[in-house]
């Protein structure tokens, strides 16, 4: 057998070698095949059995080695034999030449490749030996890949060889008449008003629009598997053109779409409109944010030119400011509001008990069941409560439920240094809570670049946090009547008193309780609900968005994310639109802000991923210290970060430090969403004296980093020439220098 082995290895080397070797490529090609079209029709029209047996042989070969020149014959194929006669040819020569280049690559390769990776090999075998037949259909319907490189993999697994046979017969056969059709109206052309002919421009289009038919037909076949069990339960028609579950930012941006564009659509919230953006998160906390800061300007009375300040408040009327703000945002996301803009909206629980029907369980017990094309999630998420012993029996604060404190918390332990902790740790700490912000990880808002940590984290223990990182909870307890958390930093317990403790660690998607289970619909390893690029669910017709979807879990990604599911659900979905209609959901440019002070505004990669990725950037910077306005408010702190790719004024990303933050980002989003580079911000008036002029100010950075020494040089002997204080000579002595010297005068990092 092992003999066996190095001789096919042998002739296989040999025959690829003297394929090269005499370069028999160029008998492939198109313009040699054109040169000589008449001398084979001929030979062909003498000679039919011969020419049809030696093409086919041929053809087999080429594709049994791998070689190139297998697309240029299947267009050879309809030009010599016409579409019947030369589909038939190519179809079996290309499945048999597949076949056996799959036996040999299973022949030479699959043992020792098996010997080497069989235990990672486990799973793949274990999935070809169940779907692989519909996979390398769907493989040879789309070619993703080319159809050699398919051969050959597909012989390192477990596949029978009839299967990968039969498969490949009916996988490629559509695509062979496509390609052969389009060589016999090659064929016709024999001048250049040939190739405005109809029938070759119409077999040009037959090329260029079979992949999306193809894959439209894998989708529908693979639609077919999905909704086989649940047929006999789709209604002949519907109530809505879809139902949303979740009355969150995404569940109400994918209603508002639908009833603009008249659709019939159901909303189901089972809680309160508005979901936790406007009920416990982004609205209270930057209302709550807003009367700390208030705070923290009494304490800077003298930076203001004041000699003191002083503010008397009762912490529960914070909290009521705080509820009236909610109050005052609710109308926007009301039920009143959306009624009337021609949403449905029901108040109860949510149930799919097929893809096509939704049961709500409502307040008075009734259950009510609703049909329709399509299903929106948007169920969002709820905080993380990590398995720590003792937590629950401290009935933790959480972002859910911190909002109904009336009294003000005298030691405050906050779990967690991401963005959610650090703004209530240091709200907290302003109205004056003894603050201890408790986080594992080397530094608090470890998704930043280190110097941003270190600025948020210096201002915090500035104004009295104690910020304890490297320390990770190991355990709550009560001991003498006092609540103790005991965290371990560097192999030591630390004992820390507190009072009530914050639960900031991140959060997690709802994914329970509303029949995805029941349906089989996977969930991703984050525990999100696991969508494809379309926000499409396991089922088509079912799509999924906002912090139950992920990646992010921001108020404004959810609305984006929201746009596709609903364009997706109310028109891609229709395959007619579909097939040239269906965006996929675009995560390139992502901004988001911490609203701590100083704020922390990012969209785009920051120095530390450029790095850990091996992406190659050019860093300027520019420090708002040394800006107008900073300096006129008394907030001179913080800096613009630009990232930007080597040699180009290019947007990779950008990290803003100080105050409005938030706001000032914006004008990097716009500029990196429309592919405008810091050149075009560099040339943009901005009013004086403004935050903004910041961003103004880091162009220039970066544009006097673009310009070298040795132009410097030459500019300086230009002038001087220019008022008669240098001769000629000097200006020629200097362009040696522009020319020999490329050192950046200023010079921006680099990595």
């Amino acid at each position: 057998m092992k003999s066996g082995k190095v001789v096919l290895i042998a002739l296989i080397l040999v025959l690829i070698a003297l394929f090269f070797a005499f370069d028999l490529g160029r008998f492939l090609s198109l313009a040699y095949i054109k040169s000589k079209q008449a001398d084979i029709t001929a030979f062909y029209g003498a000679n039919p059995v011969q020419t049809m047996a030696g093409f086919f042989a041929a053809y087999v070969v080429v594709t049994a080695l791998s070689l190139p020149g297998a697309a240029i014959m299947t267009l050879v194929a309809g030009a010599i034999f016409g579409v019947l006669t030369g589909t038939l040819i190519v179809s079996f020569a290309s499945s048999i030449g597949a076949t056996l280049a799959f036996l040999a690559a299973r022949l030479v390769l699959r043992d020792s490749i098996q010997a080497k990776f069989g235990d990672k090999l486990k799973a793949i075998n274990a999935g070809v030996d169940k779907e692989g037949g519909f996979y390398l259909f769907t493989l040879r319907l789309v070619p993703a890949f080319p159809f050699f490189v398919i051969n050959l993999v597909m012989g390192l697994t477990s596949m029978k060889t009839w299967t990968f046979y039969w498969v490949s017969q009916i996988g490629m056969f559509l695509g062979t008449v496509v390609y052969v059709n389009a060589g016999t109206e090659l064929a016709k052309i024999d001048s250049l008003k040939g190739i405005l002919s109809p029938g070759l421009l119409g077999a040009f289009v037959l090329l260029g629009v079979f992949p999306i038919i193809a894959k439209k037909i894998v989708d529908g076949v693979k639609a077919r598997q999905v909704y086989a069990k649940w047929a006999a339960k789709k209604p002949a028609s519907f109530d809505n053109n879809v139902v949303v579950i979740g009355g969150g930012s995404a569940g109400l941006v994918t209603s508002y779409i639908a009833a603009a564009v008249k659709a019939r659509v159901t909303l189901i919230e089972k809680h309160k409109m508005g979901g936790d953006c406007l009920n416990t998160g982004c609205v209270p906390s930057k209302a709550l944010i807003r009367s700390a800061k208030f705070l923290s300007h009494t304490q800077r009375a003298r930076e203001f030119g004041m000699q003191e300040a002083s503010a008397r408040f009762d912490f529960a009327d914070v909290m009521e400011r705080v509820a009236h703000i909610v109050r005052a945002v609710e109308p926007h996301d009301s039920i009143e509001r959306y009624a009337a803009l021609g949403v449905d909206c029901l108040t109860g629980e949510a149930k799919i008990v097929s893809p096509w029907e939704v049961d709500v369980k409502l307040a008075s017990g009734e259950t009510k069941r609703l049909t329709t094309r399509n299903i929106v999630i948007a169920a969002g998420a709820r905080p993380f409560m990590p398995p720590i012993p003792g937590l629950k029996e401290m009935h933790p604060l959480t972002s859910d439920n911190v909002w109904n404190l009336r009294v003000l918390p005298r030691r405050l332990v906050v779990l967690g240094g991401g963005p959610i902790g650090s703004e209530l740790t240091q709200s907290f700490a302003r109205f004056g809570s003894a603050v201890t912000q408790v986080e594992m990880l080397p530094r608090i808002m470890i998704r930043e670049d280190p110097e941003v940590s270190d600025m948020v984290m210096k201002r915090f223990r500035e104004e009295g946090v104690k910020v304890l990182v490297n320390h990770k909870a190991k355990e709550f307890r009560v001991e003498n009547g006092e609540k103790v958390l005991i965290a371990e930093h560097e192999g030591k317990d630390v004992r820390i008193v507190f009072d009530e403790v914050l639960c900031a660690v991140g959060r997690v998607a709802n994914t329970a309780g509303y029949g995805l289970e029941e349906l089989g619909i996977p969930l991703a390893k984050t525990r999100t609900i696991e969508t494809n690029e379309y926000l499409e669910t396991l089922y088509p017709n079912i799509f999924a968005c906002g912090d139950v979807a992920g990646p992010y879990q921001f108020t404004h990604t959810a609305a984006h994310q929201a746009w596709y599911a609903a364009v997706n659900a109310l028109f891609s979905s229709y395959w007619m639109i579909g097939l040239f209609f269906k965006p996929k959901a675009d995560y390139t440019v992502i901004p988001w802000a911490t609203f701590t002070e100083p704020e922390v505004a990012r969209v785009g990669l920051n120095e530390t991923e450029a790095r850990e990725k091996g992406i190659a950037c050019t860093v300027t910077t520019y420090g708002i210290d040394d800006l107008d306005r900073a300096i006129a408010d008394s907030e001179a702190h913080g800096f613009v970060k630009v990232l930007t790719l080597p040699g180009t004024d290019k947007i990779a990303g950008v990290t803003i430090v100080g105050e409005h933050a938030g706001d000032l980002i914006a004008e990097y989003v716009m500029a990196m969403k429309h592919g405008l580079g810091l050149n075009k911000i560099l040339g943009t008036i901005h009013i004086y004296p403004t935050l903004a002029e910041a961003n103004k100010y880091a162009a220039g950075n970066w544009k006097r980093g673009t310009v070298t020494r040795g132009q410097w040089i030459f500019l300086e002997a230009f002038q001087q020439w220019r008022r008669g204080a240098a001769g000629i000579g000097g200006v020629l002595g200097s362009i040696g220098a522009l020319l020999g010297d490329k050192t950046p005068a200023y010079k921006p990092e680099h990595h």
